[in-house]
């Protein structure tokens, strides 16, 4: 008998990646599709389609089915025993929404296992293009939303974050005022991630706690969809939306279609998928005291927290590991794209330089202290360089090494101050 593995997935902005481990966390498998390189019919570019108003950004919907078909087929040329999966789960971009069509549930219960799913499921989405986290075209749509329940505070304080344009309650409510025929057309409303185990289960998955918490739609403290919000936002949306769960549920067996098609045994349980944040935070095994930061264009800060105090900079969302807890998110527009501007101006554009210069001057910059912002920052709504000295007096420059500290210091204690706003106690 084939020793267990476990499959994970992950349905991000570019690619499709699965993952295979054993019961000793060893990896044994691993592979991806590329959305531009594999499938270029679907002409995207960085795996979404950019409309002409600059705003509206989607991803086709059978191009995540047909990457999946793909990949599946890639895996089972390769040798792949499915029949040693013992269980899958995996991870979707936040915010994107998929809108299945009335009668889609039956066509997705019974697919051909002949047919790859693609071909079977090309006539079930009301919308073909997907609306997704990059999407920043429903500015009313938020104004509408923070006002029907009392301002952006009491949003915040309901749903853990203020109205946010990719959010997708401002995103349904955008499809309802502009296509009221399609909206009355679909019969359910998926996340990305809910989509995805959606694929594998052979029915609609429910969203769970941690990734519906950035919809602006769920009441983080009571686990369940607020009426004000969905009242906001369209007419009949609960009963689209289905009944959330915690992000751990095991939400069934794997649909015949997999055993017939590929071997999987039919005992392999389905666990609920979860947005890509939450399930960073669950892959790291952080617990409460601990901060992860990512470090990139833009740079992410995600902790444990019992007690979060929501506010109108960064998320709350809940803890996909353990639901009575929660998870802080903020997010810092001005990141590697800013340390890497000072690099070139105070170190040749070398990293080795950065770091002996940083090495070169001692913790706290003797008081000196810079706010490094080249584009208008999300937390807080700041632009411009800021530079105080030891005596809290504002100068124009500072030499390179003190430039260079003050920088670092300044991104690393705004990211403390901000997360300590969202309720993070720092442990003495």
């Amino acid at each position: 008998m084939a020793a267990p593995c476990y499959l994970g997935w992950d349905f991000s902005t570019q690619q499709l990646k699965v993952i295979a481990i054993d019961e000793q966390l060893r990896v044994i498998y691993e592979d991806n599709v590329h959305f531009d390189k594999d499938l270029p019919e679907f002409k995207t570019q960085g795996g979404v389609c950019i409309h002409s108003d600059r705003l509206t950004v989607t991803s086709p919907v059978l191009m995540w089915v047909k990457a999946l078909d793909m990949i599946l087929e890639k895996m089972k040329s390769s040798g792949f025993n499915f029949s040693q999966v013992r269980a899958l789960s995996g991870a979707g971009q936040q915010h994107g929404s998929v809108y299945w069509k009335k009668g889609s549930i039956q066509i997705l219960k019974n697919a051909s296992f002949e047919l790859p799913l693609h071909q079977s499921l090309k006539g079930c989405f009301s919308i073909s293009n997907s609306p997704i986290w990059m999407d920043s075209s429903t500015a009313s749509q938020c104004r509408a939303l923070e006002k029907a329940v009392g301002g952006a505070q009491h949003l915040a304080s309901i749903t853990g974050s203020r109205a946010y344009e990719r959010f997708t309650g401002n995103q349904i409510a955008k499809i309802y005022s502009q296509n009221p025929e399609v909206y009355k057309q679909t019969e359910r409303i998926s996340l990305v991630s809910s989509f995805a185990a959606s694929l594998f289960l052979g029915t609609y998955a429910p969203i769970d706690y941690s990734d519906g918490s950035g919809m602006n739609l769920l009441q983080i403290w009571e686990k369940a969809w607020s009426k004000s919000c969905l009242d906001a936002c369209a007419p009949g949306l609960e009963e689209r939306l289905g009944c959330p769960v915690p992000s751990h549920s095991v939400l069934g067996p794997i649909s015949p279609y997999y055993s017939q098609r590929y071997g999987f045994s039919p005992d392999c349980k389905i666990v609920a998928f979860t947005g890509d944040n939450p399930a960073s935070l669950a892959g790291m095994r952080l617990q409460e005291g601990d901060i992860a930061i990512s470090l990139g264009t833009s740079d992410t800060l995600f902790l444990w927290i019992q007690e979060p105090t929501p506010a109108l900079e960064g998320h709350i969302l809940c803890n996909p590991v353990d639901s009575p807890t929660y998870m802080a998110l903020l997010c810092f527009k001005n990141g590697s794209l800013m340390r890497e501007k000072i690099r070139d101006d105070c170190a040749s554009g070398s990293w080795d330089e950065f770091s002996k210069a940083l090495s070169s001057t001692v913790a706290g910059n003797n008081g000196n202290l810079g706010f490094y912002f080249d584009v208008m920052e999300i937390t807080p709504e700041a632009v411009g360089i800021h530079r105080f000295n030891r005596d809290n007096q504002k100068v124009s420059s500072f030499p390179k090494e003190v430039e260079i500290r003050a920088l670092v210091e300044g991104q690393f204690m705004a990211k403390r101050i901000h997360a300590e706003k969202l309720g993070y106690k720092v442990c003495k």
